[in-house]
């Protein structure tokens, strides 16, 4: 008896931990992808920046609009973090 007890227990126990541990794990690759989505966003706008400084210049007006772009697009992200 007390053996069929101890090992109904230790399968519940088991069975709890996964079902925590899946719980867990899945709220974080949510916010994974997010911050992954943010973060190539970023990437790909430093990109277009660097490339119009290279054709237009450091002053240009192409440059000044992806620099308006990047700070915006930081402060979304940021944002975003702090929910």
């Amino acid at each position: 008896m007390f053996t069929t007890l101890k090992n109904l227990m230790k399968k519940a126990t088991v069975l709890t931990v996964l079902t925590g541990g899946i719980v867990v794990l899945g709220g974080f690759a949510t916010t994974a992808r997010a911050d992954d989505d943010c973060y190539r966003k970023i990437d790909k706008q430093e990109y277009k920046l660097q490339r119009d400084i290279d054709r237009h210049g450091f002053y240009s007006r192409q440059a000044d609009r992806d620099r308006r772009d990047l700070a915006e697009l930081r402060g979304r992200c940021s944002d975003h973090y702090r929910r």
